[in-house]
């Protein structure tokens, strides 16, 4: 049975795992590597002092790129890089391409567009950040690739302006079907994506647009009824807070939500519920209904009933047929009109 007497325990470590500096971590390194050649293949001895190279490698790498005495924030190409603190986790350079080692190397990621890439790299990106551009041109390009030919590029990246060509030399020219402009490899990564003008060329939202006009004309009856506040329904749309304020906006999540047929049943639901509150849940917008002042006949009356017109200038709501058989005079702007007319004879002779 071997005691380990034979052992030299008092003989130096392979690889003078006590290198402190660059050239005495160099020459462990050689050291190290001269071990292994001399130690039988496969044996314990052999994995360990690879084992031993590795972590020299790995402490050289660390002195190379220092992680003290680099600030935490810097801002490249409008990117807000932030030194980020993670040691575990294994992330790609945007950049290089290379594995980030967190627990030797520093590394940093943008805040606005999540580009990560080691410190030793920062001052080599020449992409810019996709947020900074979006804050500065936020409306989609709405035109089906509007390509204008590689020569309007001087045959170059449109990025980074690396010299590229549709011949693959000295770098493969690709086509970005969004902007119909060109780039190299390295910032054109045939990633697949929808294209907003292709959506929107090719779609009809007129059922979804009667649904989201009728929901702008339920807004006013929540917002000033209490029950619908305390109960919160108009947060049933929190996702999409444009539905609450206009009727022609959609984000590119929403022409997805019409592909799958998600976005037509989600406002179907949305709007019945809205309409179960105001017309049979709660009293007080009950209340706010209106009658049809040219039959004043039938039921309540709201003005995003399928059934009913509203009156443009005083927002009177009445049946659409008797709205349409009596369209040149409103019950209701009469009124007004000749209220008004009483009370100018009357602000007159105040006047006087």
């Amino acid at each position: 049975m071997d005691l380990g007497v034979s052992e030299d325990h008092f003989s130096r470590p392979v690889g003078l795992y006590q290198a402190s500096d660059i050239q005495q971590l160099r020459q462990a390194i050689e050291e190290c590597k001269q071990v292994i050649l001399e130690l039988p293949e496969q044996s314990d001895k052999q994995k360990d002092a690879v084992v031993r190279l590795i972590h020299l490698r790995l402490k050289l790498q660390e002195l190379k790129d220092p992680r003290e005495d680099e600030p935490n924030m810097q801002i490249i190409s409008e990117h807000r890089f932030y030194k980020e603190k993670s040691k575990s986790a294994k992330q790609v350079c945007d950049k290089c391409s290379t594995i980030i080692w967190g627990l030797i190397q520093t590394w940093y990621t943008c805040t606005g567009c999540y580009y990560r890439c080691h410190s030793k790299c920062l001052n080599l990106i020449t992409k810019s950040c996709v947020r900074s551009k979006v804050s500065h041109q936020s409306e989609y390009e709405l035109t089906i690739c509007p390509e204008a030919g590689l020569d309007s590029q001087d045959y170059r990246c449109a990025e980074c302006r690396a010299p590229i060509s549709l011949r693959g030399v000295p770098s493969e020219a690709r086509q970005c079907d969004y902007t119909g402009q060109y780039y190299c490899s390295n910032c054109h990564w045939n990633d697949l994506a929808v294209v907003p003008a292709r959506v929107i060329h090719n779609w009809d939202f007129e059922p979804r647009k009667k649904l989201r006009q009728d929901i702008l004309l339920m807004k006013p009856y929540f917002i000033t009824c209490k029950e619908a506040m305390e109960a919160r329904l108009l947060l049933q749309l929190q996702d999409r807070q444009h539905f609450v304020e206009n009727d022609d906006m959609y984000s590119l999540q929403d022409l997805l939500d019409v592909s799958s047929g998600r976005l037509g049943a989600s406002l179907t639901d949305i709007h019945t519920m809205f309409a179960k509150h105001i017309k049979l849940d709660c009293e007080r917008c009950q209340a706010k209904g209106f009658v049809c002042e040219l039959c004043k006949e039938g039921d309540i009356l709201f003005p995003f009933d399928s059934h009913t017109s509203v009156c443009q200038d005083c927002a009177a709501v009445f049946h659409r047929d008797c709205y349409y058989d009596n369209s040149t005079s409103c019950p209701r702007c009469m009124r007004m009109s000749l209220r008004k007319q009483a009370q100018e004879p009357e602000d007159a002779t105040w006047q006087q």
